[in-house]
């Protein structure tokens, strides 16, 4: 499964695309700090079996925080967010929910799966597969497969749990227990990592020298 590093790297990558004339130092480390934040429910994990990619993982998370941001922007008689960080801290704030959305729960959602519509919901979804073109077959795409045993929807809190080194084992812990933190655990997310902290740090010194 992607590493929070991992998160924050894409983070970056949709930071510096899309913050325009508002990216400086602090907006894009706001936004992949923003991002970083789905994976607190790890530590939830600990006192609440199944939290992990379910609790802050879940796409009804942000959507909540979106209402909330579009209420106190679009319709609050006046902004609290505009009148204290300006235009620059609206556009902040969306591409930070974006980047949460984007480059957390749905990475996730496609490797291994995420509880997608917790509380609504207490179902993980698994949207990883390919897309692939057969001579014989057709078009074919197994990212989402709804039909009895096709492998999108799987298990639920009370079933299903992804290991980390702070919550290794679900239930009581060996003394003996392996704990690994995963850095980067492909060569592709390797590359992915690299991309994401070089485009960052090359607009960074861009717009120093400007």
């Amino acid at each position: 499964m992607p590493s929070t590093l991992v998160h924050i790297a894409v983070a970056g990558l949709l930071g510096t695309a899309l913050l325009g004339a508002a990216f400086d130092r602090r907006a894009i480390l706001t936004v992949m700090a923003v991002a970083a934040v789905p994976d607190l429910d790890t530590l939830l994990g600990l006192w609440l079996p199944g939290a992990h990619r379910a609790y802050l993982h879940t796409l009804v998370f942000p959507a909540v925080l979106g209402v909330v941001l579009w209420w106190d922007i679009a319709v609050h008689s006046e902004s609290t967010l505009r009148r204290r960080y300006g235009e620059t801290g609206v556009r902040v704030a969306w591409v930070s929910l974006g980047a949460m959305v984007v480059a957390h729960s749905l990475y996730d959602g496609v490797v291994n799966g995420v509880n997608l519509f917790w509380p609504l919901q207490d179902r993980f979804y698994d949207l990883s597969g390919h897309l692939l073109y057969s001579t014989q077959r057709g078009l074919l795409q197994t990212f989402v497969d709804l039909s009895p045993g096709g492998g999108t929807v799987e298990g639920t809190t009370a079933t299903t749990h992804y290991y980390t080194g702070v919550d290794p084992n679900r239930g009581a812990e060996p003394e003996n227990v392996e704990r690994i933190f995963h850095l980067v655990q492909s060569g592709e997310r390797l590359l992915l990592t690299l991309a994401g902290f070089g485009v960052v740090m090359v607009r960074l010194w861009v717009s120093d020298e400007d």
